[in-house]
């Protein structure tokens, strides 16, 4: 597993002062998932917890959706430290690296969505998967309605208080400044996980990927929290998971409150301080106040 940050010689101007000084950056290096041996995608992810995130991410191209549906993930030829099952070094982000390729095994008599068939796909840290799937595949494809979850009721001032505590678990980017997070919160506000990543898609397939490897899913009692804003991809991946809430403490996207609405899923953007604005399913945000209208 390559390092999570690197140091490099910048130089640095301060009120007209020029000095040199080394620099810590966040890593940046290409995985490639392969399922069941051949190739299906390219992301561009900070290494470490390169087994969960495989498994995140094909949680919401909808073929895995439990702990058994996953036989194992391994890293490919050239990898060292011994690639291997979900059962251990998947849980520690096991082994180290070199090719940066991992496979992913599916047990047998698990079904592989046509559509993750027919994609050979590469990503980026910044947008997600390139020409991603529609509304109606990702309905057709969730295998927990979010509207047939248990009640989840949060208030606003529990939300209001996410971003300082997920801020404050953020280890890495206190020392590069340059890393989105996720992190996963019980409806009572307990930090359940939290991941960093350069892609916050990224981030959040490692969170929903720990969760399948531990039998946790489906994540139908949690709030979903990112570090920016609310993208289609990131919706997508609230609902493959079962997670009602999602919040942002950016805008969303115009795709992703259609999906939010379409599925149910409860989105908040714009969560700064005491400040919100929910999107969609509004019926889950206790709100003591009436509301007017614009």
């Amino acid at each position: 597993m390559g390092r999570v940050t690197e140091r490099r010689k910048v130089i640095r101007i301060r009120d007209g002062a020029v000095s040199t000084r080394p620099d810590t950056l966040v890593a940046e290096e290409p995985l490639e998932i392969r399922l069941n041996g051949k190739p299906l995608a390219i992301t561009m992810r900070t290494p470490g917890d390169d087994f969960a995130l495989a498994a995140g991410f094909l949680v919401s191209e909808g073929v895995l959706a439990e702990q058994g549906d996953l036989q194992n993930i391994v890293y490919c030829a050239g990898a060292t430290g011994g690639g291997t099952s979900r059962a251990s070094a998947a849980e520690r982000g096991g082994g180290s690296n070199t090719y940066n390729v991992v496979d992913v095994k599916t047990a047998p008599g698990v079904r592989v969505p046509d559509i993750t068939l027919e994609r050979n796909v590469y990503t980026t840290s910044s947008c997600g998967l390139c020409g991603k799937a529609s509304l109606d595949a990702v309905r057709t494809t969730a295998r927990w309605p979010i509207a047939d979850a248990p009640p989840v009721r949060v208030t606003p001032e529990l939300l209001a208080d996410l971003p300082d505590r997920l801020r404050a678990s953020q280890r890495v980017f206190d020392r590069t400044g340059g890393l989105h997070a996720a992190a996963l919160f019980t409806e009572d506000g307990e930090l359940m996980d939290v991941r960093e990543d350069v892609g916050r898609h990224n981030a959040v397939d490692k969170l929903v990927g720990r969760a399948l490897q531990n039998g946790g899913l489906p994540l139908s009692r949690s709030v979903l929290l990112v570090s920016g804003r609310a993208s289609f991809e990131l919706a997508q991946k609230a609902v493959m998971a079962g997670i009602p809430v999602l919040a942002a403490v950016s805008a969303p996207s115009s795709l992703a409150v259609d999906l939010a609405a379409e599925t149910g899923l409860t989105l908040v953007g714009f969560l700064r301080g005491s400040s919100m604005n929910v999107y969609a399913g509004e019926d889950r945000v206790a709100l003591r106040a009436a509301v007017t209208q614009g």
